[in-house]
């Protein structure tokens, strides 16, 4: 139990504390490439992909770990993905976004994060589970992209390598904006850790370190899986109900370590301040909290364990889900923000004839 408490609490703590220190949320990623016609923090999520892929499949080759997949939940995969990324809009974060924003003290991802609990609780081991298990039963026997065509994985590991190389020498060629900086309070380490901005890529190179490094120690509790939030925070909410210890897993220490990093991170940048959202924002919460939690655990994971992790696997499960999460997150984004907008332009451009 200690290995699993502090191997769990380890990642945890990176994660969170990189998370909140980056500003790595994958729902604003998703939802910039519609709102901002901007790709770039879309791509940070692709080098995430790309340095796992190739720190995973190491792994595999030296026998350290085994990478094992499912066969393909395609319906779930699709509907669940869709209502996730519905979700994650109207929470105002994505599984992990919320968990990190919660150490920063916003009470709206607080309401999100239980919300999220609850409903993939009630999904994965409650009065949903009939249910999910069924839409889940609709599976397919292919599960890797490279074994359906016949390759090595090393073929796509490289080959998507190589791309989002030349994606992101390219971005970083062109030219930036100017952007306002305050004087420096800080410095040496403190002022990198806690004052300094961190690039995008940076903080998705880190993330990338940091899922490779979480498959040999979960392996190492008898885990072997890299990164996942939805489940393990299921499980957190139904062991504080019912007390079950054998819900203590790696994951769940994983879950409170990404909290207590994005607190300590949050705290020693100055970030950390309790706020309290107004009504809307709370209902938004609610209900993109029921929505997430519904929808990973019918989709077989949410934007870490599918969006980051299945996909440097190059199962189909993995970015399938990443095209249904962008699909649901430009849906909600259109109803929610595009056409707000655009009523408020119009009403704007009435009251400016008159």
């Amino acid at each position: 139990m200690i290995q699993i408490i502090s191997f769990g609490l380890i990642v945890g703590l990176l994660l969170g504390f990189v998370l909140q220190r980056g500003r790595f949320c994958v729902v604003g990623a998703y939802r910039d490439l519609l709102l901002a016609r901007d790709g770039h923090m879309f791509l940070a999520t692709m080098i995430v992909i790309a340095i796992q892929a190739v720190g995973v499949y190491a792994l595999a080759a030296s026998g350290v770990i085994t990478i094992q997949a499912d066969a393909f939940p395609w319906l779930g995969t699709i509907v669940g993905g869709f209502i996730f990324g519905i979700g994650m809009v109207l929470a105002g974060g994505c599984a992990t976004g919320t968990w990190y924003r919660a150490g920063e003290g916003l009470i709206g991802s607080w309401v999100a994060l239980f919300m999220y609990a609850l409903s993939a609780a009630m999904t994965k081991f409650g009065i949903l589970s009939a249910f999910g298990g069924n839409v889940l039963s609709y599976r397919t026997s292919e599960t890797y992209i490279h074994e359906t065509f016949g390759l090595s994985p090393w073929v796509l590991v490289i080959a998507f390598g190589l791309l989002i190389s030349v994606l992101v020498i390219r971005s970083l060629r062109k030219p930036k904006l100017p952007t306002f900086s305050m004087k420096p309070k800080k410095t040496g380490l403190a002022h990198i850790l806690f004052e300094k901005r961190w690039h995008p890529f940076v903080t998705a190179s880190l993330v990338g370190l940091i899922a490779i490094l979480a498959w040999p120690l979960s392996a190492a509790t008898g885990r072997m899986a890299g990164l996942g939030i939805t489940t393990p925070t299921a499980q957190l909410l139904t062991f504080s109900i019912n007390g079950d210890t054998s819900l203590l897993n790696w994951g769940v220490f994983l879950v409170l370590g990404v909290g207590i990093g994005s607190y300590i991170a949050a705290r020693g940048s100055g970030e950390f301040k309790w706020r309290l959202p107004d009504k809307k924002t709370l209902g938004y919460n609610t209900s993109g909290g029921l929505l997430m939690g519904f929808g990973a655990s019918l989709a077989g994971g949410c934007t870490i364990g599918n969006g980051l992790v299945n996909t440097a696997l190059f199962t189909w499960q993995g970015w399938v889900a990443v095209i249904f999460f962008l699909l649901g997150t430009w849906t909600a984004t259109y109803f929610t923000i595009i056409r707000k907008q655009r009523r408020q332009r119009a009403s704007s451009g009435a009251t400016s004839a008159a």
